[in-house]
This record gives C-alpha cells, structure tokens and sequence, in this order.
C-alpha cells in the first residue's frame, strides 16, 4: 500500500505539472495574439517583443504576459474597441479553455466546457488585474495587501501571510495582510519544527490545502489566535530553480473546501508574484547569507557562545531573542550544540535568561552599548565522566543592531579567591599579615569591617593591637604578642573591644615567620568576631543557673510540702475499725515532677457512733494545694460534728473555696455518713467519681446524685442519696489519679477499676495491693488516694 501511494503521488505531481504548463503555454499564447491584434506583427515577432519587455523590466515572461494581457481588462467600450478585444482574444481563448478543462470539471464528470468557459474568462480578469497592480508594489507587504484585495472577491480570501525560509531553516514573516499586529508579531518567526504547513510546502514544493480544520489540528501547529477563527487555509510555494524559498498563505474564515477553480486560481498566484519577490527580496537574502557566515566563523570559535537578534512584540518591547550563531561549546539545557541552535528561541534553550538580572543586563547592553557581566554562579558540568560545580559568569556585547552572549568559566585562581571571601563573610573573620622588618600591614576587608575601621584609616600596627582592647584584656593580649615577637611563640587569645556601639567578642590566631637564624619577620593569622556564638554561651550558662537555682526552690518547696502533707494528714498503718466497719486507706503520692498533690482523706467517728468518710482533691499542686486541702479537711469535719447535713456542708465549703484568698482554685469531694444500727450509707459529692460497690462477686457503681465541684460557681445546687450496706459488702472511694490516664476517656478508666476490683476481690486484709498494682503504671502522673470501706459478714 505504502508503494502504491508512492506512485499515485508521483502521479499526481506530474498531473499537475502539466497543468500548469498548460495554462502557462495558454497565457503566452493570449499575449502574442494580443501583440499582434494590436501590432500586426507576426507570432514569432510577437514572442521576441514580449521578452524583450521582460528583461527590460526584470521580470519573468509569465509576468510580462499577464501584465501585457491587464492592460486589455475590462474591455474599452464601443464598437470598434470592442471588435478589436475580441480580435486580441479570439486565438487564445479556445487554447486557455483547452488547458484548463480537467482542472475546472465537476466532480460528478458531467460539465460540458460551458461554465468552465466563463470561469476561466474570471480567473484570466482576476490575474489580469492582479499582474498589472504588481508593477507598483515595491515590498513584501505591500504585495501581500494587493494579494488581499485582488484575491477577496472571487477566492473569499480574508487574510495573506508571506513566509521567507531562512538558512537556519526556519521562517520569517516578511508580509500580512487582513490580520492584526499583535498575530503577526507572535508568528513572525517559526522555528523549524515538524508540523508547520508553510514548511511542509516549501519541502515538497507542492500546495498545502488545509480544508477541515478538525483533522488539519491533528497534523499541523495552526495559526491563529484563536486557530479556529480561520477555518480554511491554504499554503502556496514560490518556485525559485530547484528550491522553494518563499511561501503565501490564504486565510479564509469559512468553511469548505477550495473549489477546483479557486485552486487553479490560487497556483497561478505565486508564479505571477515570483519576480516581483526577487526584485525586493535582496535584503532578506543578504540576511541570511550573513546569518550562514556569521555561524561560518562562530563554529570555528572556542568557548561557548551565541549571536542574537532581538525579537520584538507589536508594542516593540523585546519578547524574546532569535539565535543567529552558537559556537560548538554552547549547549542548550536539552544538549543541543553549534548549527542545532540557530534560528531557535534563547528563552527555548536557555531558560536561565529570563532572571531578571540577565535580562535587564541584555537590554541595557543592546540600548546603551555598554557590555555586561552577570554575577559568577554554579553551575554542574561532566567532565571527562566526573561531575563537578564549576563557577560561570554571563556576558553581553552589542554587535550591530545584536548582542553577543557569552559564559565565561572561571579558572581555578576565581574560584579559590571567590571561595576565599565567601568563608571569611560566612565565618565573619578575616586574615591580617604584619611585616616586623618595615612595619607595614596587610589585612583583608572583612577585618577592617570588624574593627569598625575605614580601609582609607590603615591596619593597626601589631604592637598597638593591645590597645584598643578593653581594660581587662589588654594584659593577656599584650603579653601574647610579645612572646609571638620575640619567641615566635603561636598564640590563639580572644579579647574585646568597643566598635559598632557596642562591645564586640573577637578571637586572634597569630603565628610567625623567622629568617634562617630563627627571628621573627612577619607576623600572619586571623582575626574572628565570635560575638554571637560568646552571647549564645554566656546566655547558656546563665540558663543553666537559673534551672539549677529553680531546681533547688522546687525540691525543697516538694520537701515542706510533704512535710505539711505527713503532718497535716497521717497515714494508718493498718486497718481501721469505725462503726462497726473494716476501714482500710492506701495513698500513693506521684513520682514525677517535684510537686506535692492535694488529694486527701479522713474517716472519723461521730459523737452519735455514725461514721464519716471525707474524700477530696484539690486542683494543683504543691504547698497551696496541701494548704486549701487542710482547709477543706478540717472544715468539713467540723461543719459534719456541730450538725451540718452533707449537702449544706458542701454548700459552705463552695463559698469558702469562691471568696477565700488563698484558696487553691477548686476542688472534688465525697461526703458519706453510716449509720451502723440500720447500715445506712447516706452520701453526697461535688464533682467527684462515684463509690464502687462490690456485692456477692457482682460491681457495680453507685448512681451520683447532683453536685458541680467545689469553687467553680456561687450558685450550686447539691443532693443527697442513700444505699444500704449487707454483710460482706465491700464499698471502694477513691480519687480521679486512680482512673484518669491522658489522652483516654475516663470511662475506659471506671470500666477497667471495675474488671480489677472483681478479678481481685478477697475476704482478707491487703486488698487494695494487688488491686492497685493492676491498675497504677510505675510512674504514676497523679496522686492517689483510695478508701477501703467493708461491712463483716459478722459482727467483730
């Protein structure tokens, strides 16, 4: 198949080939019937005439014969001019009918030669008048306005763009017309990339139609700002010997397809336009010959660089620079070298150039004529199969109405000095050389910049350095340099001086050079401002004895406070008997951090023989806590003993906690009160967890009745509610560091306090061991305070 289309494409090619001999055969004959209707000369006479005209105006015989034939149309008026147009037409009509029949038949087969009669009658008026208007066109725009104007009405053309092939083998628009500046200036140059129409027809020669502006997406980069605004085009090469070097393209804004006699109108097109083309295109030819001798000379040149041309927009601000020449060192950031960049885009290849400090650099370069140079940067490079980061500065010269740009790579001696002053800028310190012989010195300027000291003032001598340290460093750093003048003693001191309104911590290294009898000659070393990293240390140092000082009042604040706690509240050493009940206490203080808790107990028998259990914890920690957490205590056993019921003490201790100034925030507490002859719990609490029960092997929790925590509102409100107690039954208080663990639910905490209390439950004494080995981490974050409350299965 690929063969076949071979072969029907060579046919086709040589079809066309023929016809448009044909025409131009008909043209000529036209002409010479024309010449000598109106000369009365013979044919032969008539061709010589003919090209003589030609090579008088530079022209070619086919323009020579349109133009010859455009002086007859439209024909004169009157009898006699009339009989003498059709005289000058009648032998050639017939022989531009002929040629022009296979072109202009339908595409049924059907046509009889009629209309094709009358259209070639309108396609030789339209290159009549079109071959006369091009005698006054003096420029490539300005044909491309008369192709416009004389194409518009019989080819519905709206738009005509003129495309040069440049030597670097992309295109140059060199006309338009019928679309606006801003289109042109985006397209008036096309790299020679693959998909471009105009380029494709200057290769094969041969008329590009682009009819379907869906499948011609597909293939070509189509023009237009939006493409689809041109909904068919057309893409006509200018035959130049055995190349095509010029392209026209037909725009058009409707849809369909190119009739056969607007193709055969459009093909005559570029021939008619060829020699006006070669009379004015000497510069663009000039152009590029001087492109393909510039890249001539570029590609013998060492070093990477390009030739450039500024590329303008509508409003003439550059947009972009055109490579005109690379030399074979440039490279391009996809590896492209020397020929392979000509023509492209520098922003294509070097996207690099667009850093506003390169560009400005190029545009004031290319306005004023000064030469630039950028700022040294890094730059990875293979070399020889190693990778290494190599400095490279940019620069930019003007050559005529171009620039050319050039990466420099700095040798090793750039690199070592540029090294050499970033370390003493980032290490803020700086050498310095005295010579002991003549007295002179040499220092960098990045120590003149830490002595606060003008370069134009000179170094300071060796001998005088001491002096402008501060008081208490002088001695040390005079004695220093003594030894270093006279022993040859190496010294590494810091001092201190006065500069920048402030005092500045520095850092001398000094060592020296003897002759060959051991006297020292020349003194050289650095010089360091360590102000910062001396501020950092001496700011270390005082931090840490403010922890060790804070650390201090801490532990001896724990220490009181557990002092006060141990007096305040004794613990039992074994169980209690009260009420007829086993009371056991456990409390378990936190072991991390340095504070004391305030969770406290107290369990008492009244004067009535009841039993009163008081269980609270106090929001904080240390001695304010133990504080408010005696104040609690002793109050509410108080207010219990002298007839308070439970919620009224409550009530009093809340107004206590709101209006007492050393108070400690708040507080959680439980209030119950046993009676033994009828084994009555009667209980209350203030934001507290509720009592565990354990009856017969089952748990369970006692339901809360109301009560909000103490010292958090001066209006609450508190109830009470009673459970009797059975023989064996065992009821657990206990505080919140029991249950509470972070970044849990206190929930899970109640759930597994009641796994444990059922898994562990015995009849003996030391139940609440094993009970809170289960429940408690080594390291507790809370205190913890637990009541054991059991009622004998008999009477003790």
């Amino acid at each position: 198949m690929v063969a076949l289309a071979k072969v029907v494409a060579r046919q086709r090619a040589e079809m066309d080939r023929l016809r448009d001999q044909a025409v131009t055969s008909a043209v000529l004959e036209r002409a010479k019937g024309a010449l000598m209707a109106l000369s009365r000369c013979n044919p032969d006479e008539a061709v010589e005439e003919l090209l003589r005209r030609a090579k008088a105006a530079d022209r070619t015989l086919a323009e020579e014969c349109w133009i010859t034939l455009g002086g007859l149309v439209p024909p004169l008026r009157g009898p006699v001019h009339e009989s003498r147009s059709a005289l000058a037409v009648s032998g050639v009509r017939a022989a531009h009918h002929r040629a022009d029949a296979d072109a202009d038949a339908d595409a049924d087969g059907t046509n009889d030669g009629t209309n094709d009669a009358d259209g070639a009658d309108e396609r030789f008026a339209t290159l009549s008048r079109l071959g006369e208007a091009l005698v006054g066109v003096r420029t490539p725009q300005e044909l491309a306005r008369c192709l416009l104007e004389h194409l518009a009405p019989d080819a519905d053309v709206d738009g005509v763009m003129l495309y040069q092939r440049l030597a670097t083998g992309g295109l140059e628009l060199i006309g338009y017309a019928g679309i606006d500046d801003t289109l042109a200036a985006q397209w008036c140059h096309v790299p020679p990339l693959t998909g471009v129409a105009a380029l494709d027809a200057l290769r094969a020669r041969e008329p590009q139609w682009l009819e379907d502006i869906e499948a011609d997406r597909e293939r070509y980069l189509l023009i237009g700002d939006p493409p689809e605004r041109w909904r068919s085009r057309a893409w006509l090469p200018l035959p130049a010997g055995d190349t095509a070097d010029v392209c026209i393209g037909v725009l058009r804004t409707r849809d369909g397809s190119f009739t056969p006699p607007v193709r055969e109108l459009l093909r005559a097109v570029p021939k008619l336009c060829a020699g006006r083309l070669r009379a004015f295109g000497t510069r663009q030819v000039q152009a590029a010959d001087a492109t393909g001798s510039a890249q001539a000379v570029f590609g013998s040149l060492p070093g990477a660089a390009v030739l450039v041309s500024p590329m303008r927009a509508a409003s003439s601000a550059i947009e972009d620079y055109r490579i005109d020449a690379a030399t074979a060192e440039a490279v391009d950031i996809v590896g492209r070298t020397g020929d392979d960049l000509v023509g492209r885009r520098i922003l294509e290849c070097f996207p690099s150039m667009a850093g506003e400090e390169l560009w400005q650099g190029c545009l004031r370069t290319l306005a004023t004529g000064e030469p630039f140079e950028s700022e040294p940067f890094a730059h990875q490079e293979v070399m020889s199969g190693i990778t290494e980061l190599a400095m490279y500065a940019v620069r930019a010269a003007r050559l005529g109405d171009g620039l050319v740009v050039t990466w420099i790579r700095r040798e090793s001696s750039d690199r070592q000095e540029q090294r050499l002053a970033d370390v003493q800028r980032l290490g803020n310190l700086g050498w310095a050389n005295w010579n002991l012989v003549t007295h002179e010195g040499n220092w960098s300027s990045q120590v003149f910049a830490i002595f606060d000291r003008a370069p134009g003032q000179g170094t300071i001598p060796l001998a005088e350095l001491s002096a402008h340290a501060l008081p208490q460093d002088a001695p040390s750093l005079a004695r220093a340099i003594r030894e270093l003048v006279h022993a040859g003693r190496p010294f590494d001191v810091p001092f201190r001086i006065r500069a920048g309104g402030g005092v500045r911590h520095l850092r001398v290294v000094a060592e020296a050079l003897t002759d060959v009898d051991g006297t020292p000659v020349e003194v050289h070393g650095f010089i360091q401002n360590v102000t910062a990293q001396r501020s950092v240390e001496l700011a270390l140092v005082e931090s840490e004895q403010e922890v060790l000082t804070q650390h201090g009042v801490l532990r001896a604040e724990r220490t009181l406070a557990a002092r006060l706690q141990h007096a305040l509240l004794p613990l039992p050493t074994e169980p209690v008997r009260l009420a007829g009940l086993r009371v056991e206490v456990v409390y378990l203080p936190a072991q991390t951090g340095l504070h004391v808790g305030g969770d406290w107990f107290s369990t008492i028998e009244l004067p009535d023989g009841d039993a009163l259990f008081v269980l609270g914890d106090v929001a904080g920690h240390g001695i304010g806590a133990v504080a408010t957490m005696a104040q609690l205590r002793f109050t509410a056993k108080g207010m219990v003993i002298t007839g308070s019921s439970l919620t009224g003490a409550l009530a009093r201790l809340n107004t206590l906690l709101l209006h007492s100034r050393d108070s400690h925030g708040t507080a959680t507490m439980v209030l119950a009160r046993y009676n033994p002859a009828e084994r009555r719990l009667v209980w209350a609490q203030a934001g507290h967890p509720p009592p565990l029960l354990l009856r017969d092997g089952e748990v369970r929790y006692l339901d809360r009745p109301r009560g909000m925590l103490l010292g958090a509102s001066s209006s609450p409100v508190y109830a009470e509610t009673e459970c009797l107690l059975e023989p064996g039954d065992r009821l657990i208080l206990y505080t919140d560091g029991l249950v509470e663990r972070p970044a849990e639910s206190i929930d899970l905490g109640l759930e597994r306090l009641a796994e444990a209390a059922a898994a562990h439950h015995t009849d003996g004494p030391g139940y609440l061991a094993p009970l809170l080995a289960a429940l408690i981490r080594d390291d507790p974050r809370d205190d913890v305070c637990v009541v054991d409350i059991r009622v004998p299965t008999e009477p003790e």
